[in-house]
């Protein structure tokens, strides 16, 4: 009945496998002829980017790992090691190593298409879910892999980071010794973070087929947040987007190598060439600058949370910036629900566009906030520790307080009739 089902193939390989295993039909139907709006603009390249720079970290990861020793007296030498003595080393590290920074670039734009668009709301939902899981995968994945190097800011960012769980009420310590593998960060340490950081890579390409299939199911979002009406809205996916994904994918990998060859350490930190040395400590822990936001909200808790007046205090400052930095994450998951506003694209939401700009901005400025000691002022003047504060109660207020009264008090634009009729209206 399959067979009946299925178009045979001109080349005569490809339909012998085709015919026994049909995976250039399935090929076929979800990247040949499979249905996508017509309206896409370049925003819609960076999941394929995302992909690309996915399969390009695991697969110079795979070789470099043949070379690493994840042993505490041996780590920061072998990677030495593999700059100056392994066959076209430093190129597999530097594109590792930058590939990090270029892969949290292209899955920030994705995310903020996504919120620019509305592509959380209904039915995206869980398309949406597996996305936030697999960020929160690669923050989990890029920490242990900022370790393994294992200079100066890999022993104490490790430590720092480590230490956070210590405050969780009951289970705290027990995770943290987990993590750890004693009572300090050490060998143990190293040789747990070396597998899991080996590992997964694979556990997000697993999600990343999930949130693929689920793309596939629901179909994709687009620029107008409308719906498809018809075939007059929509283009096969190839070749019209896999050109167009081709063409955005080449330009980002022009940017990528300029940094490769050109400024390889331009985006890693200097006391990481260091050897780690417990004994030393940094004078300033900073994570790496796709951490910094988070790093803001978790500093930006200063103050104890309880009864005024009284030493009763239910959440403590620690605890408080735990809550606030993984709560800040979490909040992504809830976002379908947070905003039910009934229109998705910001294109027609002027208020929803002017708040998330903002948030935009105002995510660029806790960045620029976590990379600065916990002492400093802004002109000299305004300490940084008060507007790291501001802009952390934005964010929150983003999401738990302005969106829920977008979405019951806000208007919008009224929407276009049909993606082709916008299209058509537009080429005119």
């Amino acid at each position: 009945m399959a067979n009946k089902e299925r178009t045979p193939f001109e080349n005569p390989v490809v339909e012998w496998v085709d015919s026994r295993l049909p995976v250039f039909t399935l090929m076929q139907k979800e990247y040949g002829v499979f249905p996508t709006p017509k309206n896409f603009n370049y925003f819609w390249n960076f999941g394929a980017i995302a992909m690309f720079m996915l399969i390009t970290m695991i697969v110079t990861g795979i070789v470099l790992a043949m070379h690493y020793t994840a042993n505490t007296e041996l780590a920061f030498d072998s990677v030495e090691r593999i700059m100056r003595e392994v066959n076209g080393g430093w190129l597999i590290r530097y594109i590792h190593m930058n590939g990090a920074s270029f892969f949290f670039i292209a899955v920030y734009i994705h995310i903020f298409r996504g919120m620019y668009y509305g592509s959380y709301k209904a039915p995206r939902e869980i398309l949406w879910m597996l996305g936030v899981l697999i960020f929160l995968l690669m923050m989990g994945t890029a920490f242990i892999g900022y370790v393994l190097p294992w200079g100066q800011m890999s022993l104490w960012g490790a430590t720092v980071i480590t230490n956070l769980f210590s405050a969780i009420p009951f289970v705290g310590d027990g995770i943290r010794t987990l993590l750890w593998g004693g009572f300090s960060v050490d060998n143990p340490t190293l040789t747990r973070f070396f597998a899991l950081h080996y590992l997964l890579p694979f556990v997000i390409f697993a999600v990343v087929f999930l949130h693929v299939w689920a793309l596939h199911v629901t179909g994709s979002n687009n620029p107008l947040g409308i719906d498809t009406k018809g075939p007059q809205d929509t283009l096969p996916f190839h070749p019209y987007y896999t050109i167009k994904d081709t063409f955005g994918l080449l330009v980002f990998v022009l940017i990528y190598a300029l940094f490769i060859f050109f400024m390889p350490n331009a985006l890693g930190h200097p006391d990481n060439y260091i050897p780690a040395n417990p004994m030393v400590t940094p004078a300033h822990i900073v994570p790496e600058w796709y951490f910094l936001p988070f790093y803001a909200m978790l500093r930006a808790i200063t103050f104890d949370i309880g009864i005024p007046f009284t030493d009763i205090v239910f959440i403590n400052a620690k605890l408080g910036g735990v809550i606030v930095m993984f709560g800040s994450i979490l909040l992504w998951f809830v976002l379908p629900w947070l905003d039910t506003h009934p229109i998705r694209s910001a294109r027609f939401r002027p208020l929803f566009k002017i708040f998330l700009l903002i948030l935009v901005a105002d995510f660029i400025f806790l960045g620029y906030v976590g990379m600065q000691t916990a002492d400093a002022k802004l002109f000299g003047v305004v300490p940084l520790i008060y507007l790291g504060q501001a802009a952390t109660a934005y964010y929150l207020a983003y999401f738990l307080v302005i969106l829920p009264w977008l979405s019951k008090n806000e208007k919008g634009r009224e929407l276009p009739a049909s993606i082709n009729e916008a299209v058509l209206a537009k080429n005119k």
